[in-house]
């Protein structure tokens, strides 16, 4: 789903978005929710929904299922200054979470090609969700879900192209015994990642790939 964001493009830097998990819902720009149990093909295993919100060139996404409720929030959020964590591993709400972020520094022309490929994959999704800002093809935010009988993971992309920069982030909700948890309740502080180039210099056309594939 591919959707024009009814607002101007005003949000500030890549490095101005800060990670949070749990709080409330904040006002949405655009919405897709999702069935665990029909549009995710988990028909013996999860059951709720997921719901994927837009907020602008920031994302939140909201499950209600399996042991517990969990909301992330990826914004720029008020009285927030710490970076944007590269890694994150936690139990939250009977569930193992793990979220990963870095951000991608790339020249216009491989920021422009990498920017439609991206949309290009969510616009035909059926898990998916995509704002475009007006004026600006290659400002965006993209998010695309995953479910599973016993675990559920999301990928995003939020584009600041006057910066020349994407931030790219995973996640995922795993039911006890089958996450990839490498420590339960540790917390990596570093600050996000950033590279030159998509992956280790891989080519504009290979966007679309890294995208269903990693990051």
């Amino acid at each position: 789903m591919l959707t024009t964001l009814q607002t101007s493009y005003t949000d500030t830097r890549a490095g101005d978005l800060a990670w949070q998990l749990g709080g409330e819902p904040l006002p949405a720009l655009a919405v897709r929710d999702l069935r665990l149990d029909g549009a995710c093909g988990a028909p013996g295993g999860l059951r709720g929904s997921l719901q994927l919100r837009l907020l602008g060139a920031s994302h939140q996404v909201v499950l209600a299922a399996g042991p517990g409720d969990c909301l992330e929030t990826v914004a720029c959020l008020p009285g927030r200054r710490t970076p944007l964590p590269a890694r994150v591993a936690e139990q939250v709400a009977g569930w193992e979470y793990e979220f990963a972020a870095r951000i991608e520094e790339l020249p216009p022309y491989v920021f422009e090609a990498r920017a439609q490929e991206l949309l290009a994959l969510v616009e035909g999704h059926p898990r998916a969700l995509a704002g475009v800002f007006p004026g600006d093809p290659s400002a965006f935010t993209a998010l695309v879900a995953h479910c599973e009988d016993r675990r559920v993971h999301w990928r995003t992309w939020h584009a600041y192209p006057q910066e020349g920069r994407l931030v790219c982030t995973r996640s995922s909700l795993s039911l006890p015994g089958d996450g990839p948890l490498a420590a339960a309740g540790a917390v990596a502080g570093a600050a996000v990642g950033t590279t030159a180039g998509t992956t280790a210099g891989a080519p504009a056309g290979a966007a679309a790939g890294a995208a269903q594939v990693g990051w």
